[in-house]
């Protein structure tokens, strides 16, 4: 809890209450960031509430300026619309949508499409004044550069999708990130402007990492829910290697853990840290309701063939995409097919560029460092034949426990 409006708990004592948090179509994927969101409808949800999340059609054609230093770059209608289309598929993942509070997408499009200018600055725009929408840092903060009146407008409109959905639905709170209380609060003036009612802003804290990094990035940028964006694999290590100090919050934040498991896996990090149980249990618990037990366990046995004690059947059981996936950036060369059915020594193999030369390829054999498939080859007369094809395609070569290449059959 960030924030709230006077009179939420009150409101909350006389029975549950239907609430509702926006999200725009910037992108064909939820991210990470947008979890807290998520979890929040969630949380409500399982506390008795009605969750409804908003898919942002119409706020999508204008962008919304909070937290911003420049404008957003406005979407064309189609890319829009296949956005919303991939973000709802992705927010049915997280709530029920059974029950007798029972969750609903709702897109904002729907009330606006057929709502006119002059209609909307007459009958929506004359309940708040110009004063009102300056006072909010998100136009106070960009004033200095210059805003457009489409983005000076955004709150209006997301003040009027509270209204809407407040008079139709029985909305009567909005929750979202700290950044979005400007917006939310003008839904909540008209509201009492317009329909005399009461109805109340909740916000969480955006959340940051312990060492001042954004959260939610990774060195390849966004960790999206998409898993053609991030792997499964990707998504779990990104969990497994927050710092310490940032597993317990996230583990209050972002999983389903009571506080017991919780404070139990605390003392059990304490008691031996380098068993990272506390990332462990952040890492499975996201990755499993993000992307099910299959992704979770496809991502477990890629971090065995990287870290641990692995087998060719571990190998196999991942695509070819998922193995990729799992070696980026490692070396990668190819080999000819014909060559390799006329029979090619493991010296050949690896000197076709994974070792620089023959002499260290005998010597990395007789050390017994290398492994084919993840089994060991000790011997320079093994012959590399088809059979050692993963997938009829590819070869993963090893030396020691960190040197990896990808060797292509072409």
């Amino acid at each position: 809890m960030h924030d709230a409006t006077p009179g939420l708990a009150e409101a909350l004592a006389e029975g549950p209450m239907t609430a509702y948090v926006g999200f725009d179509p910037t992108a064909d994927s939820l991210h990470i960031g947008n979890l807290i969101p998520v979890m929040l409808l969630l949380h409500w949800q399982r506390a008795g509430g009605r969750p409804i999340a908003l898919v942002g059609g119409a706020t999508g054609r204008v962008g919304d300026p909070s937290g911003k230093t420049a404008e957003r770059q406005l979407l064309d209608a189609a890319t829009i619309e296949h956005n919303l289309a991939c973000q709802q598929a992705q927010l049915e993942r997280f709530l029920h949508f059974e029950g007798p509070n029972a969750a609903r997408v709702v897109n904002n499009y729907d009330w606006f499409q057929h709502m006119g200018f002059l209609d909307f600055i007459r009958d929506v725009g004359k309940h708040i004044t110009v004063n009102y929408m300056l006072a909010k840092d998100s136009v106070k903060n960009r004033l200095e550069h210059g805003m457009s009146f489409t983005e000076f407008s955004y709150q209006l409109i997301q003040g009027y999708d509270f209204y809407h959905l407040w008079k139709h639905h029985g909305v009567r709170v909005q929750m979202g990130g700290s950044d979005q209380w400007g917006n939310i609060t003008t839904g909540t003036e008209l509201i009492r402007r317009l329909g005399g009612g009461q109805a109340f802003a909740v916000t969480a804290p955006l959340v940051t990492k312990s060492d001042g990094t954004k959260f939610g990035k990774s060195e390849g940028g966004n960790v999206w829910i998409d898993r053609t964006k991030t792997s499964a694999y990707a998504f779990h290590q990104y969990w497994l290697n927050v710092a310490d100090a940032d597993a317990a919050r996230f583990l209050r934040f972002f999983t389903l853990l009571d506080r017991a498991e919780i404070e139990a896996l605390e003392r059990e990090h304490e008691g031996d840290p380098s068993g990272r149980r506390m990332q462990r249990a952040l890492a499975a618990d996201i990755t499993r309701r993000v992307h099910g037990e299959d992704a979770l366990a496809t991502a477990l046995a890629a971090a065995q063939i990287l870290f641990g004690a692995s087998t060719r059947a571990t190998l196999e059981s991942l695509s070819v995409a998922e193995l990729e996936e799992v070696f980026q950036g490692v070396p990668t060369y190819h080999i000819d097919r014909v060559a390799l059915a006329a029979g090619m020594s493991v010296v050949d193999l690896l000197t076709s560029g994974f070792l620089a030369s023959r002499s260290e390829a005998r010597r990395a054999l007789a050390e017994g460092s290398i492994q084919i498939n993840k089994t060991p080859v000790r011997s320079e007369d093994h012959r590399i034949t088809s059979d050692d094809l993963i997938a009829d395609r590819l070869m993963v070569v090893q030396r020691g426990k960190k040197s990896f290449a990808l060797v292509y059959v072409a």
